[in-house]
C-alpha cells in the first residue's frame, strides 16, 4: 500500500532530543547533500518559531534515524507507529496499532496547539487503551451484566476482555491492531478484520477526516458470522477539561446505575443535568447512559474562548466526570450500558441485528470555534445531523 507522503510516522529507537533533531536536520528531509551558503534575510526568533510551528502542524516529518523526536513530538523512542493529520485549523494523530485510537486532536491558534482532546503524553504499545484522546466503540460500547444475553433462542456468552474490569466492556475493537488502507495529509482510513471473533464475527472500517475546522468519523461494522447478532457503535473521546468548562446536551431521560456501573432504572433527567444550555459540569461522579438526545452537543471553555461541536446519528450519550480530573468523556453511542440485557433486548434500545453480512453505520463530527464563550454553546449551531449510509457489496444491506 503506498502512503503519501508525511501522512505515516513510523517508530524509532532514537534518543536524539528535540531540539537536537531540530538543529541537525532540516523539518522536511532526513538527510542532505552539502550546499553553498545561501544569504537569508534576518528573522526575529518569535517570527521564525511560529514560521517553524506552522510548517511542523501542516507538513509533519516522515522520521529518519535523527529526526525521532522531531516526528514523535517529544525527546525519546516509541514503538508505535503514528498518523498525522493537519490543516491550517486541526493536527489529528492516530495510532492504528493501538485500537485505531487517537493520541492527540488540537486547535491550532496563534502557531500555538491547544488540546480539545485530552494529549496522550507518552505512547508506547504496552500503555493503557484509556491513555489515549479517543477509541472506536464496537461492535457493543460499555458493560455487558454477567458476561451474557439471551438472543434468538440462544445464550452468548461474551468473555471479558480486560483483566481490571469483572465484565466485558467496549467490545474488542479498542484493544485490536487496526490496518491503514488509505491515508493522505487530512484523510485516514483504516480497517480491522475480527472474522474469526466470538461471538461477535465482523469487518469494520474506521475514517477520520479534517475538513477545515472540522475532524470527522465514520465507523462502520459487517456482521461476518453465521447468526444475526445486535450490534452498536459509539465512540469515546476524553475532553479537556478546566474549571470553566461547561456542557450543553440536552436529553430527556437517564439510566440510573448500581455500583457496578450498569442501570437499574431509567427516569427523567432531573435539572441539573438536562444541560439544555451550558451548564458546568458536575464536581460529583457521573457514569450514566443518557437518552432521548438529539445528537447534537457543546463543549465551552470560558478562560480559551474555545467551543466544540458535536453531531453524531445517535441517540444516546454516556458521560463521564471524574472528579478532580483534567478530562471528561462525552461519549455518542447508539445504545445505553448492557443494552442487550435490557427488557426487550438490545433492538428495543437502539442496536441494530444486523444478519450475515449486514453493516452499521455511524458517523461523528467535531467541530472546532473560537467564538463567543456562552453564546457559541448552543448545540443549534452544529451541522445538520447525517442519518445517510453507504450500501454494502452485493447481498449487503447498509443500517444508519
Amino acid at each position: 500500500m503506498s502512503v503519501a507522503n508525511s501522512a505515516v510516522r513510523r517508530p524509532t529507537r532514537s534518543t536524539v532530543s528535540a531540539g537536537a533533531a531540530a538543529a541537525s536536520v532540516p523539518p522536511s528531509v532526513t538527510s542532505a547533500p552539502s550546499v553553498s551558503p545561501v544569504v537569508s534575510p534576518v528573522v526575529s526568533p518569535a517570527a521564525a518559531a511560529r514560521r517553524a510551528r506552522l510548517e511542523a502542524a501542516t507538513h509533519p516529518v516522515m522520521p529518519g534515524p535523527s529526526t525521532s523526536a522531531v516526528a514523535i513530538g517529544a525527546a525519546g523512542s516509541s514503538d508505535v507507529a503514528c498518523v498525522t493529520l493537519a490543516n491550517a485549523y486541526l493536527r489529528l494523530d492516530v495510532a492504528p496499532q493501538l485500537g485505531g485510537g487517537i493520541t492527540r486532536f488540537d486547535w491550532r491558534s496563534e502557531g500555538a496547539f491547544e488540546p480539545v482532546f485530552r494529549r496522550c503524553e507518552r505512547v508506547s504499545a504496552r500503555m493503557d487503551p484509556n491513555e489515549l484522546a479517543c477509541y472506536p466503540l464496537l461492535p457493543y460500547s460499555n458493560r455487558i451484566g454477567a458476561g451474557r444475553f439471551h438472543f434468538g433462542g440462544r445464550d452468548i456468552e461474551v468473555p471479558r476482555n480486560r483483566a481490571s474490569e469483572p465484565l466485558p466492556i467496549h467490545g474488542d475493537g479498542w484493544l485490536a491492531p487496526w490496518s491503514i488502507e488509505s491515508a493522505d495529509r487530512e484523510n485516514v482510513r483504516l480497517v480491522l478484520d475480527r472474522s474469526d471473533g466470538e461471538p461477535y464475527s465482523y469487518r469494520a472500517a474506521l475514517t477520520y477526516a479534517l475538513d477545515g475546522a472540522t475532524l470527522a468519523m465514520t465507523l462502520e461494522v459487517e456482521n461476518t458470522g453465521r447468526e444475526a447478532l445486535p450490534f452498536g457503535l459509539g465512540v469515546h473521546p476524553f475532553l479537556a477539561r478546566d474549571a470553566s468548562t461547561e456542557l450543553s446536551a440536552p436529553a430527556s431521560g437517564l439510566w440510573l446505575s448500581g455500583q457496578d456501573w450498569l442501570p437499574v432504572r431509567h427516569v427523567p433527567a432531573p435539572p441539573a443535568w438536562q444541560f439544555g444550555v451550558a451548564y458546568p459540569l458536575p464536581e460529583q461522579l457521573v457514569n450514566h447512559a443518557f437518552s432521548g438526545w438529539s445528537g447534537r452537543a457543546a463543549v465551552v471553555w470560558e478562560r480559551r474562548r474555545l467551543s466544540l461541536s458535536i453531531c453524531a446519528n445517535t441517540d444516546y450519550y454516556v458521560l463521564y466526570t471524574p472528579p478532580g480530573a483534567d478530562f471528561f468523556c462525552f461519549e455518542p453511542v447508539d445504545h445505553p450500558i448492557n443494552a442487550m440485557n435490557l427488557r426487550g433486548g438490545g433492538d428495543a434500545h437502539g442496536m441494530t441485528v444486523l444478519a450475515h453480512g449486514e453493516r452499521l453505520l455511524r458517523r461523528f463530527s467535531f467541530t472546532v470555534e473560537r467564538m463567543d464563550m456562552r453564546a457559541s454553546a448552543s448545540p443549534h449551531r452544529a451541522g445538520a445531523r447525517g442519518r445517510t449510509g453507504a450500501r454494502g457489496g452485493k447481498g449487503a444491506r447498509a443500517r444508519t
